[in-house]
C-alpha cells in the first residue's frame, strides 16, 4: 500500500515553487554584496560570484552545511568546530572562495577534497594564540587555489606543509610568528636553490600584524620571487629585509614599523619599484639617501612626521610616478625650485592634510605629467593662475576643506584637461560668470555653498557628468540658473538650500541617472498637502538616496518615478517628533524598483499593502528597525513578495501578530528571510528569563483564524492546479485513475494467492494500426497448437473486451484475468490513449506489488527512452530479458520465438 501511494503522490503532484531558508545563514547574489557587506567581515567575498553565503553559530557542521544550497560560489562560516572532517565540503564542486573562522585546530585527511575550482581559502581565528595543525599534503586538493590566507592561528607547531603550485598570494597575519625563518620550516616550498628554474614566485607575502616579529635568519627564504612584501605592524627593520634571500622583491610595505629613516639600502638592493611607509617616525630625509631610491615609481610616506623637503627631491627620483605626502607638517612646498621641463613624470601628488598656507608662483612647474593633485585639508587662503602654470595635463584637484577666500582672475585657466574639481568646505565666493574660470573639459564638480544673506543665483558649467553640493544649514536657499544640463547623469545635494521648480526639473536634469538628498530637510522634494509626496519628476533616474534627515514631522512618499531601480531611505523621521510610520506611507508606484533599503526609519508594520506598487522588487533590506510587526497580509501575497528580504540588526516584535511567520518561512514562502536568530522574548510578565522568538510565539500564541484559512486557501489552489490535469479526458489520467482504483480492489496489488486460476494466459495492448502484426505474427506463435505454436489464452482487446463496458473496467477486468501482460509498443502505440494507459497501469502494478505479475515488452521498431511519456519510463527499470526489439529479417524470428517460450511457459 506504501509503495503505490508513493508512486500515486509522485504521478500526481505538480512542481512546487517552494519557501527556502537557511538556518543562522545569510545567502545573497554576489553582485548584492554591499547590502549586507558588514556581515562577511572579516571574510572578504568577491562580488562576481553568483551566490554567497554566510553561516552563523555553527557547531555542527554537516547540519549547517546540508541547507546551504550546493550551487555556492563563496561560503563563509563562523562558529566553533575544533577538528574539519574528511569531505567536509565535497557536495559543493562550485565553491571557488571559502572562509573558516570556526576556531579550528586541526585538519583531518581529506578535508578539503572535491574542492578543485577553490581559488582563496582563509582560517580565521581572533588572536588569541589557537595553534592549528595541518598535515603536510592537507592542501593537495586545492589545484586551483591561488589565495591562503591564515588570520589569526598560530602556525609554528607544523612542519613541511605543501603549497599548491597555484598558489600567488600568502597571508600569516595576527600570529605568533617571531622569526621570518619560521615559516620557512612551515612551508619549505618558499625556499630554493639559486638556480632560476626552482624558484618559487609569489605574488604577495603577508606577515603583517604579527606583533612579535622582529626578527629574520640570514637566508630564510633564499631564492623566493615576490612581488610584495607587508610587514605593516610589525617590528621587523628593513636592513633585515635585505639578509633573507629574496631573489626578486618590487613592493616593500612598512607600516606603523616604528622605522626612523629612508631604508636606501633594501631599495637599492631589490631596486625597489614601491615603498610604503606610512605612519612612521622618519621626520627628516637626507639628500645623500635618495640617491639610492631612483628605482622607485611609488613613494607613500603618509603620517612620517615631515616637516621639509629636502632640495632636489625629485630630481633624485626621476622615475617616480606616485608619491604620497600626506598627514605631515609641511608648511611650504618646494618641489621644483630651479627645476624646469619635464624634470619628473610623476603622475600623482597627494599633500592633503598638512599645514599649506601658501603656494609659490610655479609651484608645480616641473611636473607636466602630472595627472592628480591633491590639496585636501590645507590652510590655503588665496590661489591663482600662476600657482598652477606647466599642469597641462591635470585631470583631478581636490581642494576640499581650505579656507579659499580669494581666487584669483582666470585660476583655472592653465588647466585645459581638467575634468575633476572639488571645492567642498571652503569659503569660496563664487564668481556668477563661471565661464571665466575657463572649465571646458569640466566633468565633476564638488561645491560647497557658502552663507548668504538674501538669494543668489547660481550658475554652472551644462556639460556636467557629476554634479555634488554641500551648504550650510540654515543658510538661505540658492536659486540654479535656469540652464538645461543635459548629460549630468550623477547629482548630490548635502545640507541643501537650493530652489528649483519641480514642473522644470525633468527639462533641467533629462539624463539624470543617480541622485543623493542628504538634507536637512525635503520640504522643497516634497508637497505639503495632507498626503506628502515626492515631487521631482525624473522619467530616466535609476538609483534615489535619501538619508541623515531627522527633521520630517511627517514621511514623505517616494513615487511617479518610472525607471528607478534602487532606493535608499535613512533616519527620515522627526527627531524632536518620533513617530512609527507604515512602508507603504515611504513608498509608492515604483514599477521598476529592484532594491529598497530601509534603515532607522522608526517602521512599524510590513503588510501587503506596501507591496502592490512594487511589481519588480527583488531585495528588501531593513536595518536599525526596533518592533517591527510582520503584517499576516503578507501570506496571501507570497508569490510577488521580493525573493530576499534581510532584516539586519532589527528585532521584530514579541507578539503574536509575528507567530505566523516561523511556519510560513519554512513551507509556503517563496522568499529568503534573513533574521537574526538571537531575538529573544520575555518567558512571562515580570519574569526576566527570555526564550527563541519563534519557538515562543508558536507556543503561547493561539493558531489565528487567518492562519487557517490561509492553509485552507493554499489546499484549494493545488486542487484547482489539478484540475485541469483531470479534466484531460477518460482516455488518460480519470481512466488510469479508475482502472488503478479497480485493480486495487480487487486485491492485483500484490495479494494473489498463489494457487488462483486466470481466465487468460497472456492479456495483450496494442493500438489499432499494429493489429495486423500482431494477427500474423503474435497469434500464431501463441495460440497455435504445438509445435508450432504455445496453445495460450490470449486477451485480444478488440476481440475479448465486453461490448458496452466501460473502458477502464474492461482494461482493469483482463489484467486481472491475466497471468502475463504483453505491450505491442511502436511510436504509434505510443500516441493511442488507451495504450498509454494500459503501460500506465501495468508498470506501476509492476512496482506496487509486493509479487510483481509479469511484465513483457516488444518493441516494433527502435524507440528512445526519452521519447517514452515519463511516467512510462518507469519500464527501464525491467529486467535485460523482459523486452525484445523485432527485427524482419526471417533468421531473427527464431530468436523471437525462442525469447517467447522462455518468458511465457506452458499453459496455465
Amino acid at each position: 500500500m506504501a509503495g503505490h501511494l508513493l508512486l500515486y503522490g509522485l504521478l500526481l503532484s505538480p512542481p512546487l515553487t517552494t519557501g527556502w531558508t537557511v538556518p543562522n545563514c545569510l545567502v545573497t547574489e554576489g553582485y548584492r554584496l554591499p547590502l549586507a557587506s558588514r556581515f562577511f567581515l572579516p571574510c572578504l567575498l568577491d562580488s562576481r560570484l553568483t551566490k554567497v553565503v554566510a553561516c552563523y553559530m555553527v557547531n555542527n557542521l554537516t547540519r549547517t552545511l546540508e541547507a546551504v544550497p550546493q550551487d555556492v560560489e563563496g561560503l563563509c562560516l563562523f562558529g566553533s568546530i575544533p577538528v574539519l572532517p574528511q569531505d567536509a565540503f565535497s557536495n559543493f564542486p562550485r565553491l571557488q572562495v571559502l572562509g573558516l573562522s570556526l576556531h579550528i585546530t586541526q585538519l583531518l585527511p581529506g578535508a578539503l577534497r572535491g574542492l578543485e575550482r577553490l581559488r582563496e581559502i582563509s582560517f580565521i581565528t581572533p588572536p588569541s594564540r589557537e595553534y592549528l595543525f595541518l598535515l603536510p599534503d592537507v592542501f593537495s586538493d586545492l589545484i586551483s587555489l591561488q589565495q591562503l590566507y591564515f588570520l589569526g592561528p598560530c602556525l609554528e607547531r607544523n612542519s613541511h606543509v605543501r603549497l599548491p603550485p597555484s598558489l600567488r598570494q600568502l597571508a600569516v597575519k595576527y600570529s605568533c610568528l617571531r622569526d621570518v625563518g619560521q615559516l620557512a620550516d612551515i612551508f619549505p616550498d618558499l625556499v630554493h636553490s639559486n638556480s632560476s628554474e626552482d624558484a618559487w614566485t609569489l605574488d604577495v607575502l603577508n606577515l603583517s600584524f604579527n606583533a612579535d616579529l622582529k626578527m629574520a635568519s640570514p637566508g630564510a627564504l633564499w631564492g623566493l620571487k615576490l612581488g610584495t612584501l607587508n610587514l605593516d605592524h610589525t617590528k621587523l627593520e628593513a636592513a633585515a629585509v635585505v639578509g633573507l634571500g629574496l631573489q626578486r622583491l618590487d613592493t616593500l610595505s612598512m607600516k606603523f614599523t616604528a622605522t626612523v629613516e629612508l631604508p636606501a639600502e633594501a631599495v637599492a638592493h631589490f631596486e625597489l619599484q614601491t615603498l610604503t611607509l606610512e605612519n612612521n617616525k622618519i621626520g627628516h630625509i637626507a639628500l645623500e639617501v635618495l640617491a639610492s631610491c631612483h628605482s622607485l615609481k611609488s613613494l607613500s610616506l603618509q603620517g612620517s612626521g615631515l616637516t621639509e623637503l629636502p632640495s632636489g627631491f625629485l630630481a633624485a627620483m626621476p622615475g617616480l610616478q606616485r608619491l604620497n605626502l600626506a598627514g605631515n607638517q609641511l608648511q611650504s612646498v618646494m618641489l621644483c625650485v630651479n627645476e624646469t621641463g619635464d624634470g619628473s613624470g610623476l603622475w600623482t601628488l597627494n599633500l592633503s592634510n598638512n599645514g599649506l598656507h601658501t603656494l609659490l608662483p610655479a609651484t608645480f612647474s616641473c611636473l607636466p605629467h602630472l595627472r592628480e593633485l591633491l590639496l585636501q585639508r590645507n590652510k590655503l587662503v588665496r590661489l591663482d593662475g600662476q600657482i598652477f602654470q606647466g599642469l597641462w595635463r591635470l585631470e583631478t584637484l581636490n581642494l576640499d576643506g581650505n579656507p579659499l577666500v580669494e581666487l584669483g582672475e582666470g585660476w583655472l585657466a592653465p588647466l585645459p584637461a581638467l575634468t575633476t574639481l572639488n571645492l567642498l568646505d571652503t569659503r569660496t565666493v563664487l564668481s556668477p560668470t563661471w565661464g571665466s574660470w575657463g572649465l571646458s573639459s569640466l566633468c565633476n564638480l564638488s561645491l560647497g555653498l557658502p552663507s548668504v544673506h538674501t538669494g543668489i543665483t547660481l550658475s554652472l558649467p551644462t556639460r556636467l557628468i557629476s554634479l555634488e553640493l554641500c551648504a550650510i544649514s540654515g543658510m538661505k536657499h540658492w536659486e540654479l540658473f535656469p540652464e538645461v544640463f543635459p548629460v549630468l547623469q550623477t547629482l548630490t545635494l548635502d545640507v541643501w538650500g537650493l530652489q528649483l521648480r519641480t514642473q522644470n526639473i525633468s527639462r533641467i536634469f533629462p539624463a539624470l541617472r543617480q541622485l543623493s538628498l542628504l538634507g536637512n530637510s525635503l520640504e522643497a522634494l516634497c508637497s505639503q498637502d495632507t498626503s506628502s509626496f515626492f515631487l521631482w519628476y525624473l522619467p530616466r533616474l535609476q538609483s534615489l538616496i535619501v538619508h541623515r534627515n531627522g527633521h520630517n514631522p511627517r514621511p514623505c512618499r517616494i513615487t511617479g518615478l518610472p525607471s528607478l531601480q534602487e532606493l535608499k531611505l535613512k533616519t527620515l523621521g522627526s527627531r524632536a517628533q518620533p513617530r512609527l510610520v507604515l512602508l507603504e506611507e515611504l513608498v509608492g508606484e515604483l514599477p521598476r524598483l529592484q532594491v529598497l533599503e530601509l534603515a532607522n526609519m522608526g517602521l512599524e508594520t510590513l503588510s501587503a499593502a506596501a507591496f502592490q506598487g512594487l511589481g519588480s522588487l527583488q531585495v528588501l533590506v531593513v536595518d536599525w528597525e526596533k518592533g517591527l510587526v510582520l503584517d499576516p497580509s503578507l501570506q496571501e501575497l507570497s508569490p510577488q513578495m521580493p525573493q530576499y528580504m534581510f532584516i539586519l540588526s532589527s528585532s521584530l516584535a514579541c507578539q503574536c501578530a509575528n507567530a505566523w511567520v516561523g511556519p510560513w518561512l519554512e513551507r509556503f514562502s517563496r522568499t529568503y528571510m534573513h533574521i537574526q536568530k538571537t531575538q529573544l522574548c520575555h518567558a512571562e510578565a515580570g519574569d526576566l528569563s527570555k526564550k527563541p522568538l519563534f519557538p515562543f510565539l508558536q507556543s503561547h500564541c493561539p493558531q489565528t483564524l487567518e492562519l487557517g484559512l490561509f492553509l485552507g486557501s493554499s489546499a484549494l489552489l493545488f486542487l484547482l492546479i489539478l484540475l485541469p490535469l483531470l479534466q484531460e479526458a477518460r482516455n488518460s489520467w480519470v481512466l488510469y485513475l479508475q482502472a488503478l482504483l479497480r485493480v486495487w480492489f480487487q486485491g492485483l496489488r500484490g495479494r494473489r494467492d498463489e494457487g488462483k486460476d486466470f481466465l487468460y494466459d497472456v492479456f495483450v495492448s496494442h493500438c489499432k494500426q499494429d493489429q495486423g502484426w500482431v494477427v500474423r505474427e503474435l497469434l500464431p506463435a501463441l495460440e497455435g497448437c504445438p509445435p508450432d505454436g504455445q496453445g495460450l489464452r490470449l486477451c485480444l482487446p478488440e476481440r475479448d473486451f465486453e461490448p458496452g463496458k466501460d473502458v477502464a473496467d474492461n482494461v482493469a477486468d483482463s489484467m486481472a484475468s491475466s497471468r502475463v501482460t504483453l505491450c505491442v509498443l511502436s511510436l504509434r502505440a505510443l500516441r493511442t490513449p488507451r495504450c498509454r494507459l494500459e503501460l500506465h497501469l501495468a508498470t506501476s502494478l509492476l512496482l506496487a506489488a509486493s509479487r510483481p505479475p509479469l511484465l513483457l515488452l516488444v518493441f516494433l521498431e527502435p524507440i528512445s527512452r526519452h521519447q517514452l511519456p515519463r511516467y512510462h519510463r518507469l519500464a527501464r527499470l525491467l529486467r535485460r530479458g523482459d523486452y525484445y526489439l523485432w527485427l524482419e529479417e526471417e533468421e531473427k524470428r527464431a530468436g523471437f520465438q525462442a525469447w517467447l517460450r522462455s518468458r511465457l511457459g506452458s499453459p496455465g
